[in-house]
């Protein structure tokens, strides 16, 4: 493994600086194409317009139309945060512009991905006039057509990748389908479902619907839209962003759904200074846990009650699923850790995994795990119903994983049942017994199209701080930015000197490092590996709570190998 050093413009670095940014930040910042302080704007004004947003108009006059005729709505969701909180939003905003809405969400064990053909005659006995999508759908061709074989239109919104054929639904709002030119091609499905409420309000204020009520505050709802957007790990461009500062700043400032405000509680930490690690980390995986070992519906009622009491039991059930979740997680990468090390060595850009016993809603984080262990696309399979095996895949920056199940796929028709995704997480369904033809498959499709570089395990810094750089106020400015997944939370690289280490919570190392004079407190998670006495490490700084007190703490991420 090599650290390496961001690159940056020196022209960039000192215009921020000019603007008025601490240096560090602006040394960040510009290492992160920033070039002026104005991108830095997350002022609410400055979100795409939905008009750019392919028939995003088109849905809000087809829903505009549903809801004067008292149409009955109903939205599929997706069994992730991301459809969750896209869910959530619709039915809240939905129930305000005067809709008669409902949800359901398939049971991912049962059911499977996305508006099947089953999940569509399971809708039908609510007898809706509409379906909608949210965060899935547009590779639901037969379900889109099932619906219309019984009368029920269908307004899709998604931003997964769409295949060469379309649904024939009356509507698709999808930032990826083509003829799009939304400049935000990362935008989360929670994002997508906002920006249709968006056009909806629009759409009504120029029917006069308002004139006799308030219009629904919209803004309201960008708590669920940064959880579901970091959750979801897309990319935060300058547009995510936004929807993310939004959301942490109603977060912080006490006006949360009760939902929002129990998961906080749940999980031991403070909605008044929510960060995005708390979103991506504490907040997500609770309610990821419904959807991986019970029922998403948990999930989405604890986002859209309005009720306290029911918000914190919601809560509470999904911080218990959330513990089975990592201990059913703990087992199955124990078992999974001989086989990853037995191919650690071997020549190969891909590994596919399998166990019978391991759990379907556990297999895309074991992926996870495996894939930062061994450093090369990792798909793992559990046992499904039917003879089938449900798979999660997760890749390394530089292979589009995606892809390379579309190349495969191409080459053996028959062998995917299906599969979707983006470029470093998807999602497939085989035949038990096509995982040896599948694996073999795989493993030539990414050999042939994975990048010789993207094999190399490089580690991207913001490189050196000054002594007195590494401070708590530096520490609590960077706590307070916006940063996740193509905007990384700043990683610093040192040299250090041991002073002692010594094992904490069973496997955690507490150590005291020394440099130039200074004593550090530093803390090295999921490792009990020994550091030598002198190495050089990639590192953030992190605020430190006890009693009340905070002071700086190092948390080393990773120690250069020579």
């Amino acid at each position: 493994m090599r650290l390496v050093e961001r690159p940056y413009a020196e022209t960039d670095r000192r215009a921020l600086i000019a603007a008025g940014l601490h240096p560090v930040l602006a040394r960040v910042y510009a290492a992160r194409r920033i070039h002026s302080a104005a991108e830095l704007d997350d002022d609410f004004k400055r979100l795409l317009p939905p008009a750019s947003l392919a028939h995003c108009e088109d849905a809000a006059v087809l829903l505009a139309d549903a809801i004067a005729a008292g149409k009955k709505l109903l939205i599929v969701a997706d069994y992730d945060a991301d459809g969750a909180t896209a869910c959530a939003v619709g039915v809240r905003a939905l129930r305000r512009m005067g809709a008669q809405v409902d949800y359901l969400v398939p049971n991912r064990f049962e059911l499977g991905y996305g508006l099947t053909p089953e999940l569509v005659d399971i809708a039908a006995a609510r007898k809706p006039d509409l379906l909608i999508t949210v965060d899935n759908g547009i590779a639901s061709v037969e379900g889109v057509d099932r619906a219309r074989a019984l009368g029920i239109a269908t307004l899709i919104t998604d931003h997964h990748l769409p295949a060469s054929e379309l649904p024939r639904a009356e509507c698709i709002v999808n930032p990826n389908q083509p003829g799009c030119g939304f400049a935000s091609k990362s935008i989360a499905g929670v994002g997508v479902m906002f920006y249709v409420m968006l056009a909806l309000r629009a759409e009504l204020r120029k029917r006069g619907a308002f004139k006799e009520v308030a219009e629904p505050n919209l803004a309201a709802l960008t708590g669920l839209v940064a959880l579901g957007t970091v959750a979801d790990v897309v990319p935060l461009d300058a547009n995510n962003r936004i929807l993310v500062s939004q959301g942490l700043k109603r977060l912080r400032a006490g006006k949360a759904q009760p939902g929002l405000e129990a998961l906080f509680r749940a999980g031991g930490r403070d909605a008044a200074r929510a960060s995005g690690f708390d979103l991506g980390f504490v907040l997500g995986p609770r309610l990821n846990a419904a959807g991986r070992l019970a029922d998403m519906s948990l999930g989405i009622e604890c986002l859209v009650t309005d009720d306290e009491a029911r918000a914190a039991n919601c809560a509470q059930e999904l911080d218990r699923l959330n513990r089975e979740r990592r201990r059913i997680e703990g087992e199955m990468l124990e078992q999974a850790r001989a086989a990853a090390d037995a191919v650690a060595d071997q020549p190969g850009a891909a590994a596919t995994f399998f166990d019978p016993d391991w759990h379907q809603g556990v297999v895309g984080i074991l992926a996870s795990r495996l894939r930062e262990r061994l450093h090369r696309p990792v798909i793992c399979f559990a046992k499904a119903k039917d003879g089938e095996l449900r798979g999660s895949g997760r890749s390394i920056p530089g292979f589009h994983l995606r892809d390379c199940l579309d190349l495969v796929s191409k080459r053996a028709p028959e062998l995917i049942v299906r599969f979707g995704g983006h470029a470093q997480a998807a999602g497939l369904t085989l035949r038990a017994a096509d995982l040896e033809r599948f694996t073999e498959a795989f493993a030539g499709a990414a050999a042939q199209t994975m990048p010789a570089e993207a094999l190399t395990r490089t580690v991207e810094t913001d490189g050196e701080l000054e002594p007195q750089q590494r401070s708590l106020s530096l520490a609590q400015l960077l706590e307070e930015r916006i940063w996740g997944q193509g905007f990384p939370q700043p990683l610093f690289c040192d040299t250090f000197a041991l002073e002692s280490q010594r094992v904490v919570g069973e496997k955690h190392l507490k150590l005291k490092l020394m440099q130039d004079g200074r004593r550090l407190e530093a803390m090295r998670f999921n490792s009990l590996d020994p550091l030598p006495a002198k190495f050089r490490a990639a590192y953030r700084l992190s605020v430190n709570e006890f009693n009340g007190l905070q002071s700086l703490q190092i948390n080393l991420e990773h120690v250069e190998t020579p």
